[in-house]
């Protein structure tokens, strides 16, 4: 690949720590907003009584519905 796309006619000094903080800022961002999230939710589940909410699981079934072979 051609090293001269990576390095932006000069100014990859330049672009890549901008690109790499602004990646940075975002995840950590994000990652305070999901605990920020989780402390809230534990905070109403224990106000309401609530349990937390369950993941169910779908299991495909082998058989089919009908016994036309359309389907």
């Amino acid at each position: 690949m051609n090293l001269e796309f990576f390095l932006f006619n000069g100014f990859g000094q330049f672009i890549w720590p901008a690109f790499i903080f602004t990646f940075l800022s975002c995840f950590l961002l994000y990652i305070k907003t999901y605990q920020e999230f989780r402390v809230y939710e534990n905070l109403y589940l224990k106000e309401f009584d609530q349990k937390p909410s369950v993941k169910i699981k779908y299991i495909k079934n082998s058989e089919a519905l009908s016994t036309s072979p359309i389907f």
